[in-house]
C-alpha cells in the first residue's frame, strides 16, 4: 500500500487497548477479510494483509511501544511481509487463534495429515412405474475396493509396518514460502498420509485395499421417482488405512409407461369412448396401477373432458396419502359405417334439421333408446 494507516484504526482500537481486546479484533476481521472467504476480491486481500501486518506490530511489546513512540518508522525493519523477533510468518496467527478448522484444517488450506475416507460409489438402476408405485427389495453386484484382509489395510507386507515419511515429517503437508503466504500442500511423497511402507504387502501392491464385489439388498421405497437418489451409508469403498467408508448412492431410473404419464404423485391418461357412450352417457372401465376401475361419464362428455379418480395416483415418497389418477375422453368419431348405422345417423340428422329448438341429447335417446 502506498500510504499505511495507523495500526490502531486499521483495527478499530485505541492506544490503551488491552492484549486480550487487540486479539478480539483481529480475529473478528481476519474472519471477514481471509482471501478464502473473499475468493477474487483484490480489496479483501489487501485489508487482510493491512489486518496482518498491525497484528504483527502491536502484539509484540517491544515493536508497540517502538510504534507508539516513532509511528511507522520505528518498526520499518520489523513490520513488513517477512518477519520480525519472535514471529515467523502470518500462518502462525491463524495457529495460535485456532483458526484451522474455520479455513479447511490448515493455515495453508491444505487438509489434515492421515487416511483419506473411502470413495462415494454411483449405481443407476432401471425400474418400471408398477414397482415405483409399490416398493419393492432387489439385490444389486458393486464393485469397489475392500480392506485387503492380508495386511489388514496397512500396505505393509507381514512383520512389517508404515514408517514416519521424511520429507513431510509424518504432518502429510510440505510447507512452501510464496512471497506473502506460507502455502501448504500435500506430500506427493507419502501421498499425504504421513506414511511411507518400505515393504509392500503383495497383496495388495501396498494399497491396502483391493477390489472385490459386493452383494447388496436394497430397498426400494414406494412412490420413488425419476431421478431419485437413494444413499446408502457405509457401502462406499474401503477407506485407506482403516478410515472410514464412503457411501452408496442409487440413482433411481422410472421407464416410460405405455398408458399413464407422471407429474409428481398424480398420474394422467387418455382413454377413447364412443360418440353414442359420450353422448347418452355411460359406465366405462378405465386401467390404473391396481387393476381396472369404473368411471361414470355423464351424458353430452365433449373430447377433452377430464375426470379424477381420487387416490389412484402414485404414493407420495416420504409422506403419507397417494396423488390421484386423472382421466381425459377422448372421443371416436365412427368409421366404415354399416347400412344400418348410416340409416340411424341419417334419421337423426334429419331430426336436427326438423326441430331445431330440442336438444341433441334428447335426439339422441330418441334414435339409440
Amino acid at each position: 500500500m502506498s500510504s499505511k494507516r495507523d495500526y490502531y484504526e486499521v483495527l478499530g482500537l485505541h492506544r490503551g487497548a488491552t492484549e486480550e481486546e487487540l486479539k478480539k479484533a483481529y480475529r473478528r476481521l481476519a474472519i471477514k477479510y481471509h482471501p478464502d472467504k473473499n475468493h477474487g476480491d483484490t480489496e479483501a486481500e489487501e485489508r487482510f494483509k493491512e489486518l496482518s501486518e498491525a497484528y504483527q506490530v502491536l502484539s509484540q511489546g517491544e515493536l508497540r511501544a517502538r510504534y507508539d513512540r516513532f509511528g511507522h518508522a520505528g518498526v520499518a525493519a520489523g513490520a513488513g511481509a517477512g518477519a520480525g523477533p519472535g514471529f515467523a510468518g502470518f500462518e502462525d496467527l491463524f495457529e495460535m487463534f485456532g483458526f484451522g478448522d474455520i479455513f479447511g484444517g490448515r493455515a495453508g488450506g491444505g487438509r489434515r495429515a492421515g487416511p483419506r475416507r473411502g470413495a462415494d460409489l454411483r449405481y443407476d438402476v432401471e425400474i418400471t412405474l408398477e414397482e415405483a408405485a409399490l416398493g419393492f427389495k432387489t439385490k444389486i453386484r458393486v464393485p469397489r475396493l475392500e480392506t485387503c484382509e492380508t495386511c489388514n489395510g496397512s500396505g505393509a507386507a507381514e512383520g512389517a509396518s508404515p514408517t514416519r515419511c521424511t520429507t513431510c515429517q509424518g504432518n502429510g503437508q510440505v510447507r512452501h514460502q510464496q512471497g506473502f503466504f506460507s502455502v501448504s500442500r500435500t506430500c506427493s511423497h507419502c501421498r499425504g498420509t504421513g506414511r511411507v511402507i518400505r515393504d509392500a504387502c503383495r497383496k495388495c501392491r501396498g494399497e491396502g485395499r483391493v477390489q472385490r464385489e459386493k452383494t447388496l439388498e436394497i430397498k426400494m421405497p414406494a412412490g420413488v421417482d425419476n431421478g431419485s437418489r437413494l444413499r446408502v451409508a457405509g457401502e462406499g469403498e474401503a477407506g485407506e488405512m482403516g478410515a472410514a467408508r464412503g457411501d452408496l448412492y442409487v440413482m433411481v431410473h422410472v421407464k416410460e409407461h405405455e398408458v399413464f404419464e407422471r407429474r409428481d404423485a398424480n398420474l394422467y391418461c387418455t382413454i377413447p369412448v364412443s360418440f353414442t357412450q359420450a353422448a347418452l352417457g355411460s359406465e366405462i372401465l378405465v386401467p390404473t396401477l391396481g387393476g381396472e376401475e369404473g368411471l361414470r361419464i355423464p351424458e353430452g362428455t365433449q373430447t377433452g373432458s377430464v375426470f379424477r379418480l381420487k387416490g389412484k395416483g402414485m404414493p407420495v415418497l416420504s409422506g403419507r396419502g397417494r396423488g390421484d389418477q386423472y382421466v381425459a375422453v377422448n372421443i371416436i368419431t365412427p368409421t366404415n359405417l354399416s347400412r344400418e348405422q348410416r340409416r340411424l345417423f341419417d334419421e337423426l340428422s334429419e331430426l336436427e334439421g326438423a326441430d331445431a329448438d330440442r336438444g341433441i341429447i334428447d335426439k339422441v335417446k330418441d334414435i339409440f333408446g
